[in-house]
Parts: C-alpha cells; sequence; structure tokens
C-alpha cells in the first residue's frame, strides 16, 4: 500500500466510524470527490444534499473529525452539485412559463 492509499484508508475509517453515523441521525451521508494537497472534497447526500445546515455540518462534523483524526487532511471542502435531473425539471418549467 503506497502512502496516498493509506491515507484515503484512514480518511474511509474516520468517515465510517465517526461521520457517517452522524449524518445517518438526519437521513444524509457524504461522498468523497477527491484528496489533494491536504484537501478533501466532498459532497452530502440524502436528507444532508442540499440542507441549509450543510455548510455547518461540513465545518463541524466533517472537517473537525477529518482534521483530528489524519494529520494529512488540512481542510476539508463541501462541494454543491446538482443533479442532472432537477436542472432538466427547471429547464421544464422555464419553457412552459414562456
Amino acid at each position: 500500500m503506497n502512502a496516498d492509499e493509506d491515507v484515503m484508508e484512514r480518511i474511509n475509517q474516520v468517515i465510517e466510524s465517526r461521520i457517517r453515523p452522524q449524518l445517518m441521525l438526519h437521513n444524509g451521508d457524504m461522498k468523497v470527490v477527491g484528496f489533494s494537497d491536504g484537501v478533501l472534497r466532498f459532497q452530502m447526500l440524502g436528507q444532508c444534499a442540499g440542507c441549509a445546515s450543510a455548510d455547518i455540518t461540513a465545518e463541524e462534523i466533517v472537517e473537525s473529525e477529518l482534521t483530528a483524526a489524519v494529520p494529512e487532511v488540512k481542510q476539508a471542502v463541501l462541494v454543491q452539485h446538482v443533479s442532472d435531473d432537477l436542472i432538466e425539471q427547471a429547464y421544464a418549467i422555464l419553457r412552459h412559463g414562456k
């Protein structure tokens, strides 16, 4: 196992043991998008996706747990994403409004 694989393994262990259980209490989850240069990028899933408190959750739960447990993680950044399906629904509504 190389150093990058080791770091990702430790990140995943923290997510599984400390972060995911907290998110699941709110019917949420998360997905790692990428990790480079000490920055972990992730998306919120389930009820946590698009939640008004997602930024607070990202900072107070995800970033604090990961930076405390995995020294290589310097920052965790929430990546906001709108699904293609939701974009298509919005286009359909806008087209019918004309």
